[in-house]
């Protein structure tokens, strides 16, 4: 299964360790964080300069338009599918 970001990004599902609000994670040792991955080159903007939510996978980190809400709810989909009512 397939997670898409927006701007034609997808990852595997199995690669997603996190998915997150921006907003929460501009404060103290999360923005060190994304900070040292940038500086690593392995932070992706897909958000064209309008991040909502930042994405951790195996191998980078993406900034994303969408929320995170949006992505949890479409990776929980994914996951779990829908009722066949």
């Amino acid at each position: 299964m397939f997670l898409h970001l927006g701007s034609d990004t997808v990852v595997a599902l199995r690669d997603v360790i996190a998915i997150n609000d921006l907003k929460s994670f501009r404060s103290g040792i999360n923005k060190d964080f994304i900070k040292n991955m940038r500086e690593k080159k392995l932070v992706v903007d897909i958000s064209s300069d309008n991040a909502k939510s930042f994405i951790v996978t195996d191998k980078k980190i993406f900034l994303s338009a969408i929320s995170s809400l949006t992505l949890k709810k479409r990776a929980g989909t994914l996951l779990y599918g829908e009722d066949d009512d």
